[in-house]
C-alpha cells in the first residue's frame, strides 16, 4: 500500500460495529460495464495489499492481514445493475470491531475510485479484450504431448477402515493413561486428538488410494466417537488394575462418574458439566478433524495428475465440449483408462475445493 492510501486510512472516521461477526457494507454507483468492474475491482485489491481468495464476472473477495500475519477481515465486492456493494466482515471472534470494518469499506472505496481514474476510455476498451481471451483461455497452447498417468493403486477402503479402527483405540487408551496418571487439559488435548487423527487419516488416504469423502467422512465420525467411548473404558480397565472392585462392571464405572460430576478448579459442575465436557470433546474433535480432512484430502487429489493435464482438460470444458468429448481428447494424449480420467475431473473438482476452503478460512 502506498504512503498516500496509508494516511488516507489513518484519516478515515470510524464506523463501530456490534454483532456475533461485526461487519459494514456500503454502496457506491459505477458506470463501468460488468466485464471491467471485476478486473478494476481486482487490481484495487492489488493496490491495498490485500489477498484475492476469489472472483467470479460479478463478485471479488479478498480477505486482509493484520498482526502476526493472521487474516482480520474479509471483504466482498459484488457488481449489480451499475451499483458496487463493498462489505467488510470481521474473520476473529470479537464481539466489536473497533471500526475496523468501516475503515476497510471506505478505503476500498477511494482507492477504487483512483484506480477507476487510471483507465480512459482506450484502456478500459483494451482491458475488456484481454478479460474475453482470459476467460476463454485464448492464450492457451494446446500441447503436442502431455505427463503420462502414473502407476496407479487400487481404491482399497479397509485400510482406512482398519486403520482408522486402531487409531482410534489407541488415541483412546492415551487420553485413558493421562486422564489416570496425569493431569487432563480439557479443549488442548482434544485439539491434539483432532491433529493426530486427521494426520492418521490423511496418511492412510494416501496408502489406500481412497478418495471418496463420503465414506471417509462416515469414517471420521465412527472413529471420534470411538475414540472418546474407547476412553472411559480404557479409564475403567486401568482403575480396575489399580483397585481391587468385586463385582464393579463397566456400567457401575460410569454410574459412579456421574455421581462424581466435573470438578473444575474447585467448583464441581455435576452431571451436567460432566457431560457438556463429553459434547465438547466430541464436537471440538469433530469440527477440527473434518477441516483437516478436507484440506489434505484435496491436496491429495491435486498431487495426483500434474497441472499440464488438469489446465489441458480445463481448457476443453471451457471451449464448451462435453465430458465424453473431453475424455476422447484425454484419450488421445495417452489418458485412455476411464480411472486415470476420473482422476482427472476429480483434480478439477479439488480445485473448486481448494478455492471454496480459501474463501471460508
Amino acid at each position: 500500500m502506498t504512503e498516500a492510501l496509508k494516511n488516507y486510512e489513518k484519516s478515515i472516521k470510524k464506523k463501530h460495529s456490534f454483532n456475533f461477526t461485526p461487519k459494514f457494507e456500503q454502496e457506491i454507483k459505477t458506470d463501468l460495464n460488468e466485464k471491467v468492474i471485476i478486473p478494476i475491482v481486482v487490481k484495487t485489491f492489488e493496490k491495498l495489499g490485500w489477498d484475492l481468495v476469489y472472483h467470479d464476472q460479478k463478485s471479488a473477495e479478498a480477505k486482509r492481514k493484520g498482526d502476526w500475519n493472521r487474516w482480520t477481515e474479509k471483504i466482498t465486492v459484488s457488481f449489480n445493475y451499475g451499483k458496487l456493494k463493498i462489505k467488510s466482515s470481521s474473520l476473529g471472534n470479537e464481539f466489536w470491531d473497533n471500526g475496523r470494518n468501516s475503515k476497510r469499506v471506505l478505503l476500498f472505496i477511494h482507492a477504487f475510485y483512483q484506480t477507476e481514474k487510471e483507465f480512459d476510455k482506450e484502456s478500459l476498451t483494451k482491458l475488456e479484450q484481454e478479460v474475453e481471451k482470459s476467460n476463454d483461455w485464448d492464450d492457451y497452447v494446446i500441447p503436442e504431448s502431455l505427463p503420462q498417468p502414473k502407476n496407479r493403486k487400487e481404491p482399497q477402503f479397509w485400510i482406512p477402515i482398519v486403520g482408522g479402527i486402531i487409531t482410534a483405540l489407541l488415541l483412546g487408551y492415551s487420553l485413558a493413561y493421562i486422564s489416570i496418571n496425569g493431569r487432563y487439559v480439557i479443549g488442548l488435548f482434544e485439539i491434539g486428538v483432532a491433529f493426530m487423527m486427521s494426520f492418521a487419516l490423511i496418511q492412510l488416504v494416501k496408502l489406500s488410494n481412497y478418495t471418496l469423502y463420503k465414506n471417509l467422512h462416515y469414517l471420521l465420525i465412527g472413529m471420534v466417537v470411538i475414540t472418546y467411548v474407547s476412553n472411559q473404558y480404557f479409564q475403567f480397565r486401568l482403575v480396575l488394575t489399580k483397585n481391587i472392585y468385586e463385582a464393579f462392571s463397566f456400567w457401575n464405572f460410569i454410574q459412579a462418574r456421574f455421581d462424581a460430576g466435573l470438578t473444575i478448579k474447585s467448583l464441581n459442575t455435576g452431571w451436567i458439566g460432566l457431560v457438556l465436557s463429553w459434547i465438547l470433546q466430541l464436537l471440538l474433535t469433530y469440527f477440527i478433524t473434518t477441516s483437516r480432512l478436507a484440506t489434505g484430502l484435496i491436496a491429495y487429489q491435486l498431487e495426483k495428475v500434474p497441472i499440464e493435464v488438469v489446465d489441458f482438460a480445463c481448457y476443453h470444458f471451457i471451449k464448451d465440449k462435453t465430458e465424453s468429448q473431453v475424455r476422447s481428447e484425454l484419450a488421445k494424449m495417452g489418458w485412455t483408462k476411464k480411472e486415470d480420467q476420473d482422476d482427472v475431473f476429480e483434480s478439477i473438482g479439488a480445485m473448486q475445493g481448494a478455492s471454496e476452503l480459501n474463501r471460508m478460512g
